[in-house]
């Protein structure tokens, strides 16, 4: 019944199509980057309008409008509940000490001639262990820049590193949005589509990682003021139980993927192991449960960063046993830990679960008027070969991040844009996810009008355009795709159903 209506009602002209996605992106780039909105209502205002078009110019039914709808939605809906489920595991993981611990280990490998890398590696692992490239950025990633700053490594290299680092984590964890996001949209599982992404991850921070070693030769004789250091990890031992138990659980959760276990039961093996844990040392099941929810919030470190004075931060750190600690050192570091510690629970990814619900309205309502498919199909015309196909993905990802001014957007518009193209082609669902991610995630921190280059511009005190030929994953990993496309490495085709590499690279 849809096709006939479609089939009556025609598909669109390209001026029509292209008219409506200027509009489109028009009114969402002045929302979020000139008003500073959130981004889920203009999505919805851009949502209207489009159904406006498809229902009075297009002459398409509300019902079939609807039904688009409600079909991108659920198609997204195990992704919502993964979303919701690593929120449960982030606030677990952090009253169990999982996270806290592996920030604690992963300040011991800071070294001066290592410094460069050392900053790499922690905020990738402390990306990877939350999920959240903002939260990286934002507390340890601050400290960074201080410890940087004190061996006289420039600004600009320190925070492009850090971008660096934070973005690997946004992009390879389970626990990320983004993550999440990019399969939902594209058809694939999560962890299909992490496993894509080490073909053209991998070797790019192989790559950054080499480089970062050679630079850190320059501050060999450097020395790294180590008080700041020892701080975060004695109020960090203070406030949690931090034991190596911390490694296990991301472990259970690596585990799982390398057993092609379904992301959710690969989740819930790891929520299960935290509890386990958490219950060993002490945290009873009802906090358990409220923090699953609400998420977990810093008490230590909270109380000594809102002490009045530092004689109040004195005597808290006193009768915690840190009274050898610096007051006004501790009260600083204090605020940067309750910072990166207070957070997770479930109702800490409604934000995201919303709005991707938001997204997917608008691409349901652009699929259904067949909008999509006539400017892919100018878009790809003369495409004939897998890396040309990734890099018209790649540039679709890019200019969303420029003109739409959001990393959201920048992968739900081109994945909803593509997702019919890969499937004609062949390609498998997780290709898709794979580029998304490459350039969509990565990119978006590198536009200083973007709402991630904003915020880490805010938290960081350094423009994208100062950062960003530092901030070397983030450019080169669409860079890399793009090339070990085109040689026909780690090209994904779906067959029967079935994913297999194959180096065939022709569509």
């Amino acid at each position: 019944m849809e096709g006939n209506a479609a089939k009556a009602a025609g598909k669109p002209s390209l001026g029509l199509s292209m008219g409506v996605f200027l509009v489109v992106a028009a009114l969402i780039s002045w929302a979020v980057i000139k008003v500073e909105a959130e981004v889920h209502m203009p999505i919805v205002t851009a949502a209207i309008f489009v159904a406006l078009v498809g229902r009075f110019v297009m002459k398409i039914p509300w019902a079939h409008l609807e039904e688009s709808a409600l079909n991108s939605i659920m198609a997204a809906m195990q992704a919502n509940m993964i979303l919701m489920s690593v929120g449960i595991l982030v606030g677990i993981w952090l009253v169990a000490g999982i996270v806290p611990g592996l920030i604690y280990y992963g300040l011991f490998i800071l070294k001066p001639s290592f410094f460069p890398l050392a900053t790499l590696l922690i905020c990738s692992i402390i990306s990877l262990a939350t999920g959240s490239s903002w939260q990286t950025s934002g507390t340890i990633g601050i400290a960074m820049l201080g410890i940087g700053n004190g061996l006289g490594v420039p600004v600009a290299l320190t925070a492009g590193v850090i971008i660096s680092g934070a973005y690997f984590g946004d992009k390879m964890s389970p626990l990320s949005d983004t993550t999440n996001l990019a399969p939902a949209v594209s058809g694939a599982s999560l962890f299909d589509h992490i496993r894509a992404m080490c073909w053209t991850t991998g070797p790019t921070y192989v790559i950054v990682a080499a480089i970062l070693a050679f630079i850190g030769v320059k501050f060999a004789g450097g020395t790294i003021d180590t008080s700041r250091i020892q701080a975060i990890q004695q109020i960090l031992a203070a406030e949690f139980s931090i034991s190596p138990l911390c490694f296990l659980p991301p472990l259970v959760i690596i585990a799982c993927a390398a057993l092609k276990m379904p992301a959710l039961p690969g989740i819930f093996a790891g929520i299960l192991t935290s509890v386990f844990i958490a219950l060993l040392k002490g945290v009873s099941i009802g906090d358990i449960w409220n923090i699953a929810q609400n998420g977990y919030s810093a008490s230590l470190s909270q109380n000594l960063a809102d002490a009045a004075d530092l004689a109040a931060a004195g005597k808290i750190l006193a009768e915690n046993g840190l009274g050898a600690l610096n007051p006004e050192l501790a009260k600083d570091v204090a605020g940067m830990i309750a910072k990166l510690v207070s957070r997770g629970g479930m109702q800490s990814m409604m934000w995201s679960v919303s709005m991707v619900i938001c997204a997917l309205t608008l691409g349901g309502f652009m699929e259904r008027c067949g909008f999509l498919e006539v400017l892919l199909g100018t878009l790809t015309k003369n495409v004939k070969r897998v890396g040309g196909l990734i890099a018209t993905v790649v540039a679709s990802s890019v200019v969303s991040n420029v003109f739409l001014g959001d990393q959201y957007l920048s992968i739900v518009i081109p994945g909803r844009m593509f997702k019919t193209t890969f499937e004609k082609a062949g390609l498998a669902p997780r290709m898709l996810s794979r580029t998304l991610e490459d350039a969509g995630t990565l990119t978006s921190p590198l536009v200083p009008w973007n709402t991630c280059g904003a915020y880490q511009t805010s938290v960081l005190g350094v423009s994208p355009l100062v950062y960003g030929p530092y901030a070397m994953l983030n450019y080169l990993n669409p860079i890399v795709a793009i090339v070990l496309t085109y040689l026909g490495i780690g090209i994904y085709w779906r067959k029967d159903g079935v994913d297999r590499v194959e180096k065939r690279t022709s569509l």
